[in-house]
């Protein structure tokens, strides 16, 4: 039976989740996840996507953008769009727990095999993460959702070679290292060049390249990187990389290394 109730705390925080963690235009009641999601709450896949497109009505990127979710938004969800802002470490942890808890009711809920000769118990085992693991997932899968899973230089999409990069060091600011706006999807070499101050972004993001790099003859080096020098990044659905984060960069990685 679909839920037509209320939506409670626990089910809003496991929809903000899902908002953070799925691309925009996925937001659909066709999409396997959102269906998946939508049988564990017990209500209907459209009522999952019409929430999280009432979710998308309150995030300014999407606004500046020129699309628009749905316009339902109710003061539980400003509310909670609030709470998620104003400390994102809190929500992540909270959400995915959230999450977490509503996948294991469901899988309790399940019908229980009872052939115990070849039931498999392999991969059942309930790891215990740190917050601090349970975190840096959560912006991981934030950070790349927000670029469709692509690098936001080269567009390389092979998730193996996908990172989502810190733009001030997880160490700087403890406050922000959650923040999906301090993140950016970056190819695994573009993330070490971006990480030692090699290449930085711009406030027009564009992407500049040390003189380290402009000055090397070194053909590889030309290819992979001077040739994206001034070139803008491709940017995200959601969560736009915040200029205070950018300029933080500059003045502090990018230009110790010019």
């Amino acid at each position: 039976m679909k839920n037509n109730t209320k939506w409670t705390r626990r089910e809003l925080l496991v929809a903000f989740n899902l908002y953070c963690q799925i691309p925009f235009g996925m937001f659909h009641s066709k999409n396997p996840e959102i269906i998946r999601y939508a049988e564990m709450l017990h209500r209907s896949p459209s009522a999952l996507s019409m929430k999280l497109c009432n979710i998308a009505s309150l995030d300014p990127e999407i606004i500046f953008s020129g699309r628009s979710g749905l316009k339902g938004a109710s003061k539980t969800d400003r509310a909670m769009w609030n709470e998620m802002i104003d400390d994102w470490e809190n929500f992540a942890n909270e959400s995915e727990k959230a999450v977490s808890q509503l996948e294991e009711l469901f899988l309790d809920n399940q019908p229980k095999n009872l052939n115990i000769e070849n039931e498999n118990y392999e991969g059942r085992e309930q790891t215990v993460l740190s917050k601090q693991r349970i975190g840096q997932n959560f912006f991981r899968k934030a950070v790349l959702s927000s670029y469709n899973f692509k690098c936001c230089i080269t567009g390389v999409s092979n998730p193996h070679f996908l990172i989502a990069s810190h733009i001030v060091p997880w160490k700087s600011n403890p406050t922000i290292r959650l923040n999906p706006k301090n993140g950016l999807s970056l190819s695994v070499l573009h993330d070490k060049a971006f990480d030692t101050g090699f290449l930085t972004i711009s406030d027009e993001y564009t992407v500049l390249v040390s003189k380290a790099i402009t000055k090397s003859s070194d053909p590889f080096l030309s290819d992979t990187l001077l040739r994206y020098n001034k070139k803008p990044i491709v940017l995200p659905e959601k969560f736009f990389p915040d200029k205070s984060f950018l300029k933080f960069h500059r003045e502090n990685i990018f230009e110790t290394r010019t």
